[in-house]
């Protein structure tokens, strides 16, 4: 650059220096030149720079967040596997090119290679997007989350308008002290007593088998119930559930309560 061409340039660029020639080049060309001089000090310094700021302004976050449904498993997966590969894969190539120039054309490769896994992780990424949004949303999306956010009384008063939606009636609220062992009493329709014991734990804490035991004294020798009904938040264990098949309990986990929310009545209270 001379002449008019080059006061342009620096006035938009904000050099000060009075150079009256100035030659631009691509980073490219200049690694290519600083990779052929291993044994110079600035061509290492200009190699180092330039390596890291192409890492930089690959992985730098791009603010386009749009508010959508909650990500899947796949996608999130996807996101993590390129992550760690800009992380840790991609600069330890980025170093050994620096620190070898006998190999370097086989490093540089492979980085490449590591490039295309990205690329094709972030297609597969959009993919499963497409997919998703083709399918629709789930028919119970947005139920447990609705009934996660509830404390004990509310998932207990919750647990009450579904009995009546199912048909019951005499649909009574018993839990805290003195509840005797239950916390939710009501009739079906065809007149059968039912006694509810709810419970509103966290996903990852299952209800156990001794849980299901001092349920099933309430219900059964205390209230004498036609239908025994134990509500959780959450899963039952293998042995909390053999103990409520045996005696006739009835267990809604996690699944049959969100499908149960949802609209699906319960074949027991029908």
């Amino acid at each position: 650059m001379t002449g008019t061409e080059l006061s342009s340039f620096k006035e938009l660029s904000g050099i000060k220096s009075r150079t009256p020639t100035l030659a631009i080049f691509s980073r490219r060309s200049i690694l290519n030149v600083a990779m052929l001089l291993r044994d110079s000090e600035v061509a290492r310094q200009v190699r180092t720079y330039l390596l890291d700021r192409e890492y930089a302004a690959q992985t730098r976050p791009v603010d386009n967040f749009v508010h959508g449904e909650p990500e899947s498993l796949d996608t999130r997966t996807d996101r993590r596997i390129t992550h760690i590969l800009g992380k840790t894969v991609v600069p330890m190539f980025n170093a050994l090119i620096e620190a070898s120039g006998e190999h370097h054309k086989e490093l540089i490769s492979l980085r490449d290679d590591v490039k295309k896994v990205e690329r094709k992780l972030c297609s597969h990424h959009h993919r499963l997007r497409r997919l998703e949004q083709a399918q629709g949303p789930r028919p119970y999306t947005g139920v447990m989350a609705s009934i996660d956010a509830m404390n004990w009384r509310e998932f207990e008063h919750h647990v009450a308008v579904l009995l009546r939606r199912d048909g019951c009636t005499d649909v009574v609220v018993h839990g805290g002290p003195g509840d005797r062992g239950v916390d939710v009493t009501a009739l079906t329709a065809d007149g059968r007593s039912v006694v509810v014991q709810c419970k509103s734990f966290a996903p990852y804490r299952p209800v156990w088998s001794g849980e299901v035991q001092k349920f099933l004294g309430a219900s059964r020798v205390q209230h004498r119930a036609d239908v025994a009904l134990f509500v959780a938040t959450t899963s039952f264990t293998p042995d909390a559930r053999a103990i409520a098949e045996t005696h006739g309990i009835t267990v809604v986990d996690r699944g049959h309560l969100e499908k149960w929310s949802a609209g699906v009545p319960l074949p027991v209270l029908q």
